[in-house]
């Protein structure tokens, strides 16, 4: 009899060991899990919906022109002393000096030396001299049918051209004609630039701009919009931080934003970059740019 008391003594330790080990296992098991399983929200850029301006543009080419230009023939052997030109004259100041009389200038402007003419028309003893005001330059351009009814004076326009790559001059539509030309469907139109600093040169090749239907809009930066078939998406932060996946319209893009037409009002938050860490619903920490 004590014998089998103490047989069943024990396995009832060795069962009470290992329901031990068990629940200590589990218990060490679950407070790890607890412990690691909380992953911290990621970290997202977020910014606000602010307004910009948006525009619709026409890109053309046109070529500077000067807004007056005078040409003088001068012979050799008029000159009084041999042939220095001025970069830049005023009006009145004396221009060349000849036997026959002093020329002056008309106007304030570039003086210009094409050297020796060698044509028929005159002899090579004529001295060609130009007097080009460069202070507001013109340029002839074609705006296509299409756009003839958004094409109207005072439109602003931006300027560009080679020698200036990373600069753009702004101007305005002078001019725009009465008729469309059958031949080439074209609107023909004039555009001025100020140029009181003289860096646009006559004979230049511009590139212009001409900017219509101007407007102020709700604007996102475009890492934030996903685009899921025909439909566009932002994600949302609420106050408590929840990422909400909201259905935006969207309109014009210009210089990395695009407008926001509906979905979204101004002054809401929404995740900038990293759409790829955040879920619908989920909580992110924002980062603010």
């Amino acid at each position: 009899m004590k014998r089998s008391t103490k047989t069943i003594s024990i396995i009832l330790v060795f069962f009470l060991i290992i329901a031990v080990v068990i629940i200590g296992r589990t218990m060490v098991g679950n407070h790890f899990k607890k412990k690691f399983s909380k992953i911290p929200p990621p970290g997202i850029i977020v910014t606000d919906v602010t307004e910009k301006e948006f525009f619709e543009k026409i890109e053309t080419f046109g070529t500077a022109i000067s807004k007056r230009s005078k040409t003088f023939k001068i012979k050799k052997d008029d000159l009084i002393e041999d042939l220095k030109l001025k970069n830049f004259v005023k009006k009145g100041d004396i221009l060349i000096k000849l036997k026959s009389g002093n020329i002056l200038a008309p106007f304030s402007g570039v003086l210009g030396y094409t050297g020796l003419t060698e044509d028929i028309l005159v002899s090579n003893n004529i001295f060609i001299i130009t007097l080009d005001d460069n202070s507001t330059i013109y340029s002839d351009i074609k705006i296509p049918e299409n756009y003839s009814s958004s094409i109207k004076k005072g439109l602003p326009v931006s300027v560009k051209l080679s020698s200036f790559k990373d600069k753009s001059f702004p101007g305005e539509v002078d001019f725009v004609s009465s008729r469309i030309n059958a031949d080439t469907r074209s609107l023909l139109s004039r555009i001025k630039v100020n140029n009181d600093k003289l860096e646009l040169i006559s004979g230049s090749l511009l590139e212009v701009s001409v900017k219509f239907n101007s407007r102020n809009s709700l604007s996102v930066p475009d890492t934030s919009v996903m685009i899921e078939g025909d439909k566009s998406y932002v994600y949302k932060i609420n106050g408590d931080n929840i990422a909400n996946k909201t259905e935006v319209k969207t309109g014009l893009r210009s210089n990395k934003n695009i407008e926001i037409i509906s979905g979204l009002k101004k002054g809401d938050i929404i995740a900038a970059e990293g759409l790829k860490k955040v879920r619908p619903r989920g909580k992110i920490k924002p980062i603010k740019e």
